[in-house]
């Protein structure tokens, strides 16, 4: 096997796994490449492949699950302003009508 042609192919494997919306794991690389789990772990520019791309994916989890929360908080924003504006109308009603 040679070192380049390995490096290749775990990096499309990787690549290939976080398209597919699936963790990247030492099996699943080892899996898909047929390149020995342990020879993947042992490898440090393989390993550093295999790495990179499990951080990217936590990265991309972790900014994902932030845009999730932004919009959730966004909306609850947008209720509660909504709700001020209503309380404020009948404070304004209340008002005009005891003076």
């Amino acid at each position: 096997m040679n070192s380049a042609s390995a490096l290749a192919r775990a990096d499309k494997a990787c690549a290939r796994l976080r398209h597919d919306g699936q963790p990247v794991t030492f099996t699943a690389v080892a899996a898909i490449t047929g390149i020995g789990r342990t020879t993947l772990y042992r490898n440090p520019a393989l390993r550093a492949i295999v790495e990179d791309h499990r951080h990217r994916a936590a990265d991309t989890g972790a900014l994902a699950g932030i845009t999730d929360e932004i919009a959730l908080l966004r909306t609850a924003l947008n209720a509660l302003a909504r709700r001020v504006r209503r309380h404020e109308e009948q404070i304004r009603q209340l008002t005009s009508h005891t003076s």
